[in-house]
């Protein structure tokens, strides 16, 4: 989960740290007058390591479907309300808004906008309509279900641990308790690891932080002194110090959004969001000129939202065909995995 405060740098140095990363030309973000861009992306500043994942996939997106696009990344300084009461003057077919770590701020004024600007249309990333308050007509929320893939690793990381000695203990280090988007991963990956062995042991701790490593850490090695073999990070950056801390006891780490294998080979495998699935669905409504008006959008394990990364090569080949049985009956609903219900 990348869930940080924005930087304040400045727009016009994202901009072009952006184009130059892409080699795609991008209208500046001071000229939004500018009518040759169809839709709109508002996030936070794409030269922050934490947030670029995000930003090439809306550009692959506006490759592949044709549409005339551009990135807008306003400083923490600047009044976000403003910045999208500007854009919904200027008749874009779609802004699309991801709020990051500032989620309360930027839920609320895009809330309050969207039903300042009725005839403007929004899709909001990753949260679901109700953080927006009260009802509007004209956002979208499309959201990347997580539970399934989760579900995978887990039974994957208890079915290891069972070639080991002793009893079968996993455990996952999750950033802020109680969050839709933490939660789907972490119910996924107990109710996989149980599918394994209903006497795996599944240990679950919340560092109530996104960022800072050494609290995600100090949770982890919690857990591996009470037996863990694998630890799940579902913590973003923090939760690089949970598979630091796999790595330093010796046992499996799973990463989380990304393919975290670069990390090393104590990475099993991780839980990826298909964050090019979620911009090619948005823009190709704008390319057919079907733009949702209101709704709520879930990618999951079919639609190719959530998948496993990369698989250790010390992954036995039958764990692996097991594996791959164990995704395509979840596809066709003989599992039913269990995820928490955005609300």
């Amino acid at each position: 989960m990348n869930m940080e405060v924005g930087t304040g740098r400045s727009l016009a140095i994202g901009v072009v740290a952006l184009a130059l990363f892409a080699g795609t030309t991008l209208a500046a973000a001071a000229r939004p007058e500018q009518r040759d861009a169809q839709v709109v992306f508002v996030t936070a500043p794409c030269t922050v390591p934490d947030f670029d994942f995000l930003c090439p996939p809306f550009l692959r997106a506006l490759r592949r479907t044709g549409v005339q696009g551009k990135i807008i990344a306003p400083a923490y300084r600047e009044d976000i309300a403003s910045t999208l009461s500007l854009l919904a003057k200027q008749g874009y077919a779609l802004i699309i808004v991801w709020p990051g770590g500032n989620f309360d701020e930027w839920t609320a004024a895009l809330g309050n906008v969207a039903r300042r600007f009725p005839q403007a249309r929004f899709a909001l990333l990753e949260f679901p309509l109700s953080v927006l308050g009260r009802r509007t007509t004209n956002v979208q929320s499309i959201l990347i279900r997580t539970h399934e893939a989760s579900y995978l690793a887990g039974w994957l990381a208890v079915r290891l641990e069972q070639r080991r000695p002793g009893r079968d203990v996993v455990g996952a280090v999750g950033g802020l308790e109680g969050i839709q988007t933490v939660e789907d991963f972490m119910v996924g990956f107990r109710a996989g690891a149980k599918g394994a062995s209903p006497k795996a042991t599944v240990l679950v701790g919340y560092s109530q932080d996104f960022v800072d490593p050494t609290k995600c850490e100090a949770i982890a090695r919690r857990q591996i002194a009470r037996g863990a073999g694998a630890l799940f990070n579902v913590a973003g950056g923090c939760g690089l110090g949970t598979l630091r801390a796999a790595k330093r006891a010796g046992i499996w780490g799973i990463g989380v959004d990304t393919d975290q294998s670069f990390l090393g080979p104590h990475i099993l495998t991780s839980v990826v969001k298909g964050w090019d699935v979620m911009m090619l669905t948005l823009l190709r409504q704008v390319r057919d000129g079907r733009i949702r008006a209101r709704g709520q959008i879930e990618l999951g394990l079919a639609d190719g939202g959530a998948t496993l990364g990369r698989l250790s090569p010390k992954v036995p080949a039958s764990l692996r065909r097991e594996l791959a049985d164990m995704r395509r009956r979840i596809v066709a609903g003989e599992i039913r995995v269990p995820g928490v219900p955005p609300r």
